[in-house]
């Protein structure tokens, strides 16, 4: 028999976990929505913005008689949270989250949860910002959802957190955790460590250059800066949460910057001009999914 999700319960109020709220009043307007957050200031900010039917200020009673839960906190912070929210969980209450990292979070959570459902997700969406002021209802939508239930997991309560994603707008997939986190760490881990680094860099050269670094961003530049500006406490967690993985594309990664290193020390137009039309192939393809704005400047406003 199919299930319903009637009661939610959001642990994390931040960009995601705001958003989620903002997507079920707008979208599931019967569901009862709870929520909790372990900084009593966002917890003030929520139910200043109305985020939830009620903003609890201790996580077991914001789980109290929910038939799914949300984690959306930092990666790092699962098995506290987890642990802090038990005493109020029911026995067939559905537990997922939103972290980047899945193996390592479908560990911890099976650890600080013993005997429950638990069923990872991660909806592949988000912006540069953070907090439950950044959140909108909208941000799901057509992007993906990659839930990665274990063996173990009740197809009727998988089935119940697929239909939540795509009731907010989400397309979701089903695929195994560690496979999550190879193909996550090559479309998001390493972007992020590459953007972290280039802006570091840029900021150790802004004394040498005057500023110009700054002054004469272009850009290629400026988007760098774009999600070199994301939480750093999330990405902290994401990257050593998911360290064998992003460990392993980094070398490849790595190998590859020696092949275009020697290819402009030698002069080697053909391979330069070979690569960046293989890779500018990868740009029409992700547009032409659906995934990005083909704009000129991704629709940046002048």
């Amino acid at each position: 028999m199919a299930r319903r999700v009637e009661r939610l319960a959001i642990i994390g109020l931040g960009l995601i976990g705001s958003s989620i709220a903002r997507a079920v009043k707008e979208r599931l307007p019967d569901v009862m929505v709870t929520g909790h957050d372990m900084s009593s200031e966002v917890r003030d900010v929520a139910r200043t913005l109305g985020l939830c039917d009620a903003v609890n200020d201790d996580a077991a009673d914001a789980v109290a008689a929910a038939d799914l839960v949300i984690l959306a906190v930092p990666v790092g912070g699962m098995a506290a949270a987890a642990q802090a929210m038990a005493p109020g969980l029911a026995a067939d209450t559905i537990i997922s989250d939103v972290g980047s990292s899945k193996a390592s979070v479908a560990d911890a959570l099976a650890k600080a949860l013993p005997g429950h459902i638990v069923i990872p997700a991660h909806p592949v969406a988000g912006t540069e910002n953070s907090g439950p002021a950044a959140g909108f209802a909208s941000l799901f939508d057509g992007r993906w959802c990659i839930i990665t239930p274990d063996a173990t997991a009740p197809a009727n309560a998988v089935a119940a957190l697929t239909a939540f994603w795509e009731a907010l707008g989400a397309k979701v997939d089903v695929m195994d955790a560690a496979h999550h986190d190879m193909v996550l760490a090559v479309t998001s881990h390493l972007p992020h460590l590459i953007a972290y680094t280039i802006v570091g860099t840029a900021s150790e050269l802004e004394e040498v250059t005057e500023s110009e670094v700054i002054k004469y961003s272009a850009g290629g530049f400026r988007d760098f800066t774009r999600i070199a500006a994301s939480d750093p406490v999330m990405w902290r967690d994401v990257f050593l949460a998911n360290k064998d993985a992003v460990l392993a594309t980094l070398q490849r990664f790595n190998e590859d910057l020696t092949v275009l290193q020697q290819a402009i020390r030698r002069g080697d137009a053909d391979k330069l001009e070979d690569w960046f039309t293989r890779t500018r192939a990868i740009r029409r393809s992700i547009i032409a999914e659906g995934q990005d704005d083909a704009a000129p400047d991704f629709g940046r406003k002048h």
